[in-house]
């Protein structure tokens, strides 16, 4: 994995899609990477899981 940068720490990111896959690899990074990530997904339980 790459090395942080912190260019996203602080800032907000609003992930569609977040409950699998590529959004859901998307917001652990940017919540990993220091950001407030917001999840949708039509997957509710999935979406859930990611955030907890």
């Amino acid at each position: 994995m790459a090395q942080s940068t912190g260019r996203v720490a602080g800032k907000k990111a609003f992930i569609t899609g977040g409950a699998q896959g590529l959004g859901a690899a998307a917001a652990r990074r940017l919540a990993e990477e220091g950001a407030k990530v917001s999840l949708a997904d039509i997957n509710f339980a999935g979406a859930q899981g990611v955030a907890d």
